[in-house]
């Protein structure tokens, strides 16, 4: 009996040695380009930033205006930097619950290849002065049907690995994972079509622009960085989830509430009266998945907060649900109906609760999803504890002082716009200093990442270092004696399977 128990695990650890291999290139491409993207995203939300409160900063360049570094610093965060990184986790991880070897890595590299294209195009087109002008969709409109197939390209081989995978159950993870990236054309589509195939009204344009940015953060980046740490919490602390009910309540929240979302950004406009308050109620109700799976999460990590305080996967990964948290209590205060709504409506607090959302919430899960996942793909070891915790704790204090100060300073300057008996200068006046420590914040962020975007690029040339040790943020190795997920990767044998 134990000798069949053992040749199973040995059958299994060969097999995922297996789809680790094969994903070894496409996912360290997807992985490494993000991370670039990140860096140049930062860099284009400094200058921007500055130009807030220092106007005459580089101002001999008109290809740097506020207007165009503004857009190219969100896209570039967004589909440079945020896709990318979607791709490479949810490739590695399909493939992994799916137990199935990706026999599609050339073309998924060279559609990964055509998407960095394509996000080139679009950033260089927007600082060029060729951008559309709505937010989040500024790619000059040639960029998107680009951007559309090489999606496909990617994606569509991890839909095939989950439709043959073997008969069994289906886990919590490739429900929010599977979700996203069916999500995401309809969305893609529906927005660009009807803005750029089919223009109507300039009103209508403006609600369905908003309606993009509001599904593409709830129905892409929230499902993915879910279905991540669904995925990664089980498996580093070996402990099944708290509960699995829980989990399919969130799921199915998530899918049904929050494609009513986005309207309420147009509050005031010649739109049907109900539309505004029906899009605040729905962001408002993104507390009930948010929290019932933040809640499901962190009841499963706790358990063993040793594990949680060691392992870096498990670090950025519920400092990612921390700030879920966090972005679920800004969706409700920041949407309420009636004066919090007008006063954050054209402020800084909506870029505020972007920046919460795609990096305090969805960039941390990424980050942990990395320290976990690189590893194994490259079979080398993360070289320095130190640029972890730098890492961490750069990022950590960066982001949320970006939000915090954003988010507060977007109400101060709204309580200037509304005053109309005051000139326009004093609502800038008031949110002058918030755009320094806006600046500040964005300075920290950058210098974390400079440290990931070096090691990562290590570990892509495969200089890490052979060890069967998980890397850990002290000396001492605790928890798991076979690695931060409870296998021996270059040992060959595993104590705890997904879920």
């Amino acid at each position: 009996m134990l000798s069949e128990v053992s040749q199973n695990l040995e059958q299994d650890a060969v097999l995922r040695a297996s789809i680790d291999r094969s994903l070894r290139h496409p996912v360290m491409f997807f992985l490494t380009s993000g991370a670039a993207w990140l860096a140049i995203s930062i860099i284009l939300g400094v200058i921007s930033s500055a130009k807030v409160h220092t106007p005459g900063f580089l101002d001999g360049f008109g290809f740097l205006t506020y207007g165009r570094t503004q857009a190219a610093h969100l896209n570039a965060l967004i589909y440079g930097w945020g896709f990318q990184a979607a791709f490479g986790v949810v490739v590695w991880m399909l493939s992994r619950l799916s137990r199935q070897e990706c026999r599609a890595a050339g073309l998924i590299l060279t559609a990964g290849h055509i998407w960095n294209l394509g996000v080139s195009v679009g950033i260089l087109g927007i600082l060029a002065g060729y951008g559309t002008g709505m937010p989040w969709m500024e790619f000059p409109s040639f960029c998107w049907p680009i951007i559309l197939l090489s999606y496909f390209a990617i994606v569509v081989w991890s839909m095939v690995q989950f439709k043959v995978r073997p008969e069994g159950h289906v886990y919590i993870s490739q429900w929010y994972l599977i979700a996203a990236i069916i999500w995401f054309p309809w969305v893609f589509i529906t927005a660009n079509v009807l803005l750029h195939v089919m223009p109507g009204n300039p009103v209508m344009a403006a609600g369905i622009n908003a309606w993009f940015k509001s599904s593409i953060i709830f129905l892409f980046f929230t499902p993915v960085a879910l279905g991540t740490a669904f995925y990664l919490v089980p498996k580093v602390s070996g402990r099944p989830i708290h509960s699995y009910s829980l989990a399919q309540f969130g799921f199915w929240a998530l899918a049904v509430i929050m494609p009513w979302a986005g309207m309420q950004k147009l509050t005031g406009a010649p739109i049907p009266y109900f539309m505004p308050y029906l899009g605040a109620t729905a962001t408002i109700m993104f507390f009930i998945p948010a929290f019932s799976a933040a809640v499901n999460i962190l009841r499963t990590a706790i358990a063993d907060p040793e594990v949680v305080n060691n392992s870096p996967t498990l670090r950025f990964t519920m400092a990612g649900i921390i700030g879920l948290i966090i972005m679920a209590v800004a969706a409700v205060l920041l949407n309420i109906p009636g004066k919090s709504l007008e006063l954050s409506q054209f402020s800084m607090s909506g870029y505020g609760f972007e920046i919460l959302s795609l990096y305090g919430f969805f960039s941390f899960v990424m980050f942990g999803a990395i320290y976990f996942i690189v590893p194994r793909i490259t079979r080398r070891e993360w070289l320095s504890r130190r640029f972890i915790k730098w890492h961490f704790f750069l990022s950590t204090y960066g982001v949320a002082l970006i939000a915090i100060v954003a988010i507060f300073g977007g109400i101060q300057q709204g309580i200037g716009q509304e005053a109309f008996n005051q000139p326009w200068s004093e609502a800038a006046q008031r949110a002058l200093p918030y755009s320094i420590l806006i600046t500040f914040a964005w300075c920290f962020i950058l210098l974390s990442n400079i440290f990931f975007f070096m090691h990562l690029t290590v570990m892509w040339l495969r200089l890490g270092r052979r060890s069967s040790h998980p890397t850990l943020l002290t000396s001492s190795h605790h928890g798991s004696p076979h690695g931060d997920d409870g296998d021996i990767d270059n040992a060959g044998s595993i104590t705890v399977s997904a879920h």
